[in-house]
């Protein structure tokens, strides 16, 4: 960042994340291109959804801080159940594969994901052969 950042999470604008069925919003705190050491970004994911995909990252360790709602995570060393006020970290490993959804019937997650934004980074769809290269000029995917 070269700047100060204010933004008010109640003003802004949630990016809607859609793929097979599956959607949820992304409000983004610090863009990717105002940042190469930290991000950080307000998720919101309704019930019966999940955000993003089983995976983990080469470069890149993660912190989500949950806000309101009831969250699972898939992780390695199997599932985490979390609530409002609850914080899980991962590194940057195969040990620290996750996917987050939302656990509630009725209401939404919402927590924050925060974390280093070191690039180039690679992104491993834990159980797959697909991936992701994230480099400061885009994403590239790939399969193995």
């Amino acid at each position: 960042m070269n700047e100060i950042i204010i933004k008010n999470y109640k003003e802004m604008t949630a990016e809607v994340n859609s793929n097979n069925g599956n959607s949820f919003g992304v409000k983004t705190v610090i863009p990717n291109d105002c940042t190469d050491k930290c991000y950080v970004n307000f998720v919101e994911v309704e019930p019966g959804n999940f955000a993003y995909g089983y995976h983990y990252h080469e470069e890149n360790e993660e912190v989500f801080y949950v806000i309101s709602g009831e969250a699972s995570v898939k992780t390695e060393a199997g599932e985490k159940l979390l609530k409002a006020g609850d914080i899980i970290c991962f590194p940057a490993n195969e040990k620290g594969s996750h996917v987050i959804a939302n656990a509630s019937k009725t209401e939404k997650l919402v927590y924050i994901d925060f974390g280093t934004a070191n690039r180039p980074d690679i992104v491993h769809f834990t159980g797959t052969n697909a991936g992701m290269a994230v480099s400061k000029s885009g994403i590239y995917n790939f399969t193995k």
